[in-house]
């Protein structure tokens, strides 16, 4: 009994002297409301928002720190839907697949989350990648490493020969015949057997790939590669296990099929009709619009040998479509969920997407509200992520200039918390 009471005096006595950490505030996103606040500070207990008080207080404790933001705008950490944590495009990236051992994927991992992180997003959904992903999730939450909260599908679903078959353009030789096991799915049985092993595998989350795809060596971009008993299998076994599903599509018809079988997100959207988008409203499904992708792989096809050769005409004829779909439905009042496609391009170029954003007609407040409250919602983290608030981890951010009248000071974020740790501080 005595070693108890010691021990919990030890602890209450360590949670008054822990520092603290007072950031006076030149002006804050509420992202709750879409407003901005004037002169706050923001006091940082352990890993969590301990309160929000008007003006520049300053502490108490000697032992307690301040951090100067007076001149800065400061926000909640960025939530990115869509990112392949382990990769990063380049000419070789197709070859790598045959070269790189799961080591040599996981060391470079290491440096693409930090990346990330320095550039203001603390926390990401990974779509889709070898499994490492999962590995990398639990070294960050164990503080091995530096890097965002990560929220993986651990390896995304496909039908044979479909977009994240992982052995498309590979030999027969070397192809085999993956199964669920390996995130290929035909049939029902399949479909749950494969949700089950990404449970078993340590995966947050479900994707599917619902279409074909532009940098999968295969010929469509765009036909429909699930039935929808497939898809409604999956996500049945998905809401089984806590999983919300995201479905990689370009074509309309594999849209339809997805949203139908109970897909929480589309990603992508890049050919969606009028038709579509109202079902989308129907049946609250997100569009996840990955605009930076888009533009990116459009401007590498016109580059000799960057991809291979059945990539470049889909890369041409999708790429480019990309903003105008995600000006059409968020006109049509399609909820929107940021996410970029990051490993597609350069990890750390995220932040662009919010100018793509503004530029095909959303206000710069419903941007950054799309990379905070909406996406908290979607992971279920809404009393914890995506607001300043007391209570809420501290994962917060700032930036130098107003993004309501320069949306690209995104692309340039300064000072980056996660967790109650700085990782980044610029003048």
């Amino acid at each position: 009994m005595r070693i108890i009471t010691i021990c919990l005096t030890f602890l209450v006595f360590f949670q008054i002297s822990a520092q603290k950490t007072y950031l006076h505030c030149g002006q804050i996103i509420d992202t709750e409301n879409g407003t901005v606040l004037k002169e706050k500070t923001i006091i940082v207990n352990g890993n969590l928002i301990q309160s929000i008080e008007n003006g520049y207080v300053n502490p108490n404790n000697s032992k307690d720190r301040t951090v100067d933001l007076k001149s800065k705008t400061v926000m909640p950490g960025l939530i990115d839907m869509h990112v392949h944590i382990e990769s990063e495009t380049n000419p070789k990236k197709y070859l790598e697949a045959y070269t790189l051992n799961e080591a040599d994927v996981a060391f470079n991992s290491v440096k693409l989350a930090r990346v990330t992180l320095v550039n203001g997003f603390t926390t990401v959904r990974d779509l889709g990648g070898s499994g490492v992903n999962v590995a990398l999730r639990n070294a960050i939450n164990a503080g091995k490493v530096d890097g965002p909260r990560i929220y993986t599908a651990e390896k995304a679903l496909a039908t044979t020969g479909g977009h994240a078959d992982p052995t498309n353009g590979a030999s027969r030789r070397l192809s085999g015949n993956p199964g669920p096991k390996e995130g290929v799915v035909n049939g029902v049985d399949d479909a749950k057997k494969a949700v089950r092993q990404r449970y078993k595998n340590g995966a947050d989350v479900i994707k599917i790939t619902a279409t074909g795809g532009v940098l999968s060596v295969a010929k469509s971009g765009q036909n429909p590669q699930f039935t929808l008993e497939e898809i409604k299998a999956i996500c049945e076994t998905a809401k089984d296990y806590g999983f919300h599903v995201a479905a990689h599509a370009h074509g309309d018809e594999g849209m339809q099929r997805a949203i139908k079988g109970g897909v929480k997100t589309i990603e992508h959207g890049t050919l969606m009709s009028d038709d579509t988008m109202e079902l989308m409203k129907q049946y609250d499904t997100y569009l996840v619009p990955t605009i930076s992708a888009g533009k990116f792989v459009t401007e590498k096809a016109k580059i000799p040998n960057y991809y291979p050769d059945l990539v470049v005409p889909k890369a041409l004829e999708i790429g480019p479509k990309i903003q105008e779909t995600f000006a059409r439905a968020y006109k049509k009042g399609v909820g929107i969920a940021f996410g970029t496609d990051a490993g597609v391009f350069y990890h750390g170029d995220n932040g662009k997407e919010f100018r793509y954003m503004v530029e095909a007609g959303m206000p710069a407040i419903e941007a950054i509200q799309s990379a905070t409250t909406t996406n908290a919602m979607i992971l279920k983290m809404e009393n914890q992520l995506g607001q300043l608030k007391k209570g809420y981890y501290a994962d917060i951010i700032a930036v130098d200039e107003d993004p309501r009248q320069d949306i690209t000071t995104m692309e340039r974020v300064t000072f980056v918390m996660k967790n109650g740790t700085i990782y980044k501080q610029t003048n």
